[in-house]
């Protein structure tokens, strides 16, 4: 009888807070018809984590389960028929949204179309730290709002994970970026590219800004609905939350001439491939708000459901 390879990860039995959160051994998943399985040297903490994490009904259904949606780490082993990587490679990338998690391992396998090549000029916590809030952008502005220069864009929470790499992408398709954030956070998400920067705790944005080609926003129902102020006639707010409000949302839109879409971010090899030439030319970088071992998980979600980190928080793995 062969002896079954094992690797940490962090898991949970019931849903809960951080405390929840245990390393465990598990058996080293094996690569099938179109997979990589990567060695993973750090993974990205989203507030996707936390809430599947916690609450119930989310899409990982009932617990044991493995969090973890980013990975940057090198190829291990391919399943025969992949051609886009070698073992020894180094590549990062978004697990299959929302029912691929499982990269805060010691070891993942996932689609290979999923990942891309990591930039030499980037480590792995940098790598690690980008995937589902660079991607998220990305398919909010490039593939869905079809940014152009010279657009005006509204970015709400920009000095939050997706937000801050959202001015990022934004300014380097040619747009004219408007963030929100408190005003502790206003020079960072200046330092970022953004034109202007409003401070949402004094300010009625949607009275402030009124003539946005593009909003994007992450709140959901009530606050999207009032988003939809800041567009001009014709413009385009990108949702980032499936909730109950979206049909309002949608009706309102309708009302003021406007349009809506909410979006729920896919892998993507092509997207990954965009994201890694804007890292490799120093046109995109993760805010890393701190680091974490593997084994310090339930610290690290501690922290990030305070809601006060600006940037990312990320596990390494050694």
């Amino acid at each position: 009888m062969n002896d079954i390879i094992t690797m940490r990860a962090i898991s949970q039995d019931v849903l809960g807070g951080p405390e929840v959160l245990k390393e465990v051994r598990l058996p080293r998943p094996a690569p099938v018809a179109g997979e990589i399985l990567v060695r993973v040297r750090a993974a990205g903490i989203n507030p996707t984590d936390w809430k599947h994490r916690s609450l119930p009904g989310l899409w990982l259904g009932t617990p044991p389960f493995v969090l973890g949606w980013d990975v940057s780490g090198v190829v291990e082993a391919i399943h025969p028929g992949v051609t886009l990587f070698k073992p020894g490679e180094e590549v990062f990338g978004m697990l299959p949204y929302p029912y691929g998690g499982g990269s805060h391992a010691e070891y993942v396998t996932g689609p290979a179309r999923a990942f891309a090549h990591k930039p030499a000029a980037i480590d792995h916590v940098q790598a690690g730290a980008l995937p589902l809030a660079a991607l998220t952008a990305w398919q909010a502005l490039v593939d869905t709002a079809r940014l152009q220069p010279g657009h005006r864009v509204l970015i709400h929470a920009a000095a939050g994970g997706v937000g801050h790499l959202a001015v990022q992408i934004a300014k380097a398709q040619g747009a004219y970026v408007i963030g929100t954030a408190s005003a502790p956070n206003h020079d960072f998400v200046r330092s970022l590219g953004a034109d202007e920067v409003v401070d949402y705790r004094t300010t009625d944005v949607a009275e402030a800004v009124r003539d946005a080609d593009v909003v994007l926003d992450a709140q959901g129902s009530d606050h999207a609905i009032g988003s939809l102020r800041s567009l001009r006639p014709g413009g385009l707010l990108v949702s980032l939350r499936i909730d109950p409000g979206n049909q309002a949302l949608a009706e309102e839109a309708a009302r003021l001439g406007v349009r809506a879409e909410v979006l729920l971010v896919q892998h993507d090899h092509t997207g990954m491939a965009a994201i890694a030439q804007l890292a490799a030319e120093g046109r995109l970088r993760a805010e890393i708000a701190g680091t974490f071992e593997l084994a310090d998980a339930a610290k690290a979600h501690a922290l990030l459901e305070t809601g006060h980190t600006a940037g990312k928080l990320v596990l390494t793995v050694r």
